[in-house]
């Protein structure tokens, strides 16, 4: 056979050659700003790696993201890694003092920064001594906003394309160079650097176009809603190419007027991004009235999505809704609800494709002898599943070579896979264990809730009691008593919480997931509790 290396420029070379003229629309405001087809995005792509290796860039080097879903971010993702640069993307909705951290660790030498986070690299480019240049994305040279940094050369992205562009071979190297670095995002400890090879990202394309995952081809008109800094977009940047898809990049708005705007004006048939914009997208539409004639699926990932919400989902907009689980850890897919499976009525969040396999454990780390209707620690290992983190001195594996995800999870005996909660979210009342996420989930179901969410709270006698926190619904008003009553002969009577507090945003994680850091920080203390209703 031959030697064929698993490389990602082969992806955008292949949508070149024979999808050439399938669209990549970027939008801001849900307003289309370009148009461009895959043939001059791969010529721009890849004239665009001579202008980086004009900078002075070597194989290996890194070069930094700070930018939204866009052109010129997606021309970056295939210019760096096609000379077998490292893309690191970096999540804006930082701090500078956290961005710094994970920049100075990663020797970034280039930032490619969107205009409109001027003031952001302002803050930033004093704390990272190492970098070199800043290409400004999506827009001209930025005014003037503070001190960037003595030696430090700026670049509007065009300019540099136009004055150091150059035909540049890709390629021209081994499959395991690594291709993508990004950090977790904190939720069980600091952030830590994970790198992505072209072989492990290539795999998970592949992995991610079966039939029964993501299934995406040719016709489809794809939404990336999920933030290309996070974990690959899902690894839909490769996949569309890939299979020659439309790509609808929506740029940094991502509020229900956009969003429906965009995917209706360009007939969207797949749509992917986590449970908070649908509910954006829902309550716009019930608000302006219309409908999205051509969406047929919407992919959900980022955490457990309630069963109501999926419910909505599917009446409202008449789509199926694929539920999904992964991590950045994984590239990141895990598992997915085939295409056509019945989501509603159901917390599962689907099958691992071929190319992973999962287990469960005990907390020692034994393998549980039955595997199926039980609950247990869940382990997973594949080709794109991380083998030590960056810059750590040993493995992140077990002796059988499996990853511990830090989730709790259970299989039921079609293969489905049920995400139970977190290990570190686990709450310890009188010396048992109580699980937030089965509260959740029941409570979740409560036409009135919008967002739920379940810490523990220090109690003298205890050690800790639940505390529940929901956001209502727009439209709804709560009734403490009727949630409560939800739980009742479901959960154990123990397990009720003590406190119900009422909130009208409920906090997101720059991932978009509820942030429980901070309701901890906020709630977690029986003094903070300013709007309970005791049981």
């Amino acid at each position: 056979m031959q030697s064929y290396t698993l490389t990602i420029d082969k992806f955008l070379d292949h949508a070149a050659k024979w999808s050439g003229d399938r669209e990549i629309v970027s939008a801001q405001a849900g307003e289309v700003v370009a148009r461009i087809g895959y043939a001059d995005l791969r010529e721009r792509a890849n004239r665009l790696s001579g202008a980086l290796e004009s900078l002075g860039l070597k194989r290996g080097n890194r070069i930094g993201t700070l930018a939204w879903n866009t052109q010129h971010h997606l021309e970056i993702y295939f210019a760096s890694m096609g000379v077998g640069l490292v893309c690191h993307t970096l999540n804006p909705r930082l701090t500078a003092a956290h961005l710094a951290a994970m920049v100075n660790e990663a020797q970034d030498r280039v930032l490619a920064v969107a205009s409109s986070l001027a003031p952001l690299m302002a803050e930033l480019a004093p704390l990272c001594p190492g970098i070199e240049h800043i290409i400004w994305l999506d827009g001209d040279l930025p005014s003037p906003v503070g001190p960037m940094g003595q030696g430090l050369r700026s670049w509007a992205y065009e300019s540099l394309l136009q004055t150091c562009g150059a035909a540049t071979p890709w390629g021209d190297f081994h499959e395991e160079t690594a291709a993508g670095l990004c950090y977790t995002s904190g939720t069980t400890g600091p952030p830590k650097g994970v790198f992505y090879t072209h072989r492990s990202n290539y795999l998970h394309t592949l992995r991610a176009l079966q039939a029964d995952a993501v299934a995406l081809t040719g016709s489809d008109s794809l939404l990336v809603a999920v933030p290309m800094f996070h974990a690959n977009a899902w690894g839909l940047p490769f996949a569309a190419p890939a299979v020659g898809a439309k790509l609808v990049l929506p740029g940094r708005h991502t509020d229900g007027a956009s969003l429906t705007r965009l995917m209706r004006d360009e007939g969207v048939t797949l749509a992917a991004g986590i449970q908070t914009l649908w509910l954006d997208v829902l309550d716009h539409l019930d608000a302006e009235g219309g409908e999205l004639p051509d969406l047929k699926r919407v992919l959900i990932g980022g955490s457990k999505c309630p069963d109501t919400l999926i419910r909505r989902m599917e009446d409202r907009l008449g789509v199926q809704v694929q539920t999904s689980w992964g991590m950045t850890e994984l590239s990141p897919l895990g598992t997915i609800a085939p295409p056509g499976a019945q989501a509603s009525g159901s917390s599962a969040s689907g099958r691992p494709p071929m190319g992973l396999d999962l287990k469960l454990t005990d907390a020692e780390g034994t393998t549980l002898a039955v595997q199926r209707g039980v609950v247990g620690h869940l382990k997973a290992k594949g080709a794109s599943v991380v083998d030590r983190y960056f810059r750590a001195d040993r493995d992140a594996l077990d002796a059988e070579g499996y990853f511990d995800t830090g989730d709790l999870a259970s299989i039921d005996e079609a293969g489905n896979l049920t995400i139970c909660g977190r290990t570190k979210d686990l709450i310890k009342s009188g010396g048992e264990w109580i699980n937030p996420a089965e509260i959740e989930e029941i409570v979740g179901q409560a036409p009135a809730v919008g967002q739920v969410a379940v810490i523990g709270r220090f109690d003298p006698r205890w050690g800790e009691r639940p505390v529940l926190i929901v956001e209502p619904r727009q439209g709804f008003t709560l009734d403490p008593a009727a949630l409560i009553a939800t739980l009742r002969g479901k959960v154990a009577q123990w397990w009720i919480p003590d406190e119900i507090v009422q909130i009208r945003s409920m906090p997101l994680a720059p991932t978009g997931k509820i942030d429980k850091h901070q309701l901890r920080a906020e709630y977690s203390n029986e003094d903070n509790v300013v709007q309970g209703a005791k049981r």
